[in-house]
């Protein structure tokens, strides 16, 4: 039966709002109390109500965060859109806070491909040491020259692995006991 009333402007209310977007009620109070989500209106017993507006605004804050801005730069950049004296101004603003964190993302991103490009040289290193003889001991990784591997050309992440450090060249013993390893209560 049609009650007449547009699905599409259905209110929605904190609880169904929070599961439409896969968010807790908290976090729907949080962004109400950040001024990053406002309801449509009230029900007659004082509920909060919400439009399909407001899971689109929550889905922009969603974005906003795997971006990598935070709720607090969220919470002043909107703040600094509203209370600017012109559209101009406005957009100006957040055209500049875009840039910045594109240029972060871009630097991560820089940061990234190096870690990768570290990853993948250790990969194909040890990749090659699968063929190697049980008979050989962690220890003479460091100094490994088979299957095409120069000694003292590892690659770093490897190389530290496999190093000796001063107290294994000593051949010294653990004595530390294990629980003085832990603080009092997490044991």
């Amino acid at each position: 039966m049609d009650d007449g009333t547009n699905q599409k402007d259905k209110l929605l209310r904190v609880g169904e709002l929070a599961k439409a977007v896969g968010k807790t009620v908290r976090a729907m109070h949080l962004y109400e109390e950040l001024g990053l989500l406002e309801p449509r209106a009230r029900s007659e017993g004082g509920f909060r109500l919400y439009g399909p507006e407001a899971v689109d605004r929550i889905h922009w804050i969603v974005k906003l965060q795997a971006i990598g801005f935070t709720l607090a730069e969220i919470q002043g950049f909107v703040k600094d859109f509203r209370e600017a004296h012109s559209a101009p101004e406005a957009s100006a603003r957040v055209r500049a806070l875009f840039q910045d964190k594109q240029q972060q993302i871009r630097e991560q991103i820089t940061q990234l491909q190096v870690i990768e490009n570290d990853l993948s040289e250790a990969l194909q290193y040890l990749d090659s040491c699968q063929p190697c003889s049980t008979e050989h001991a962690p220890s003479e990784c460091a100094a490994c020259d088979h299957h095409g591997h120069q000694k003292g050309e590892a690659p770093l992440l490897f190389a530290g692995l496999s190093k000796k450090t001063p107290a294994a060249e000593a051949d010294k013993p653990f004595d530390v006991p294990v629980s003085v390893l832990y603080r009092e209560g997490n044991n």
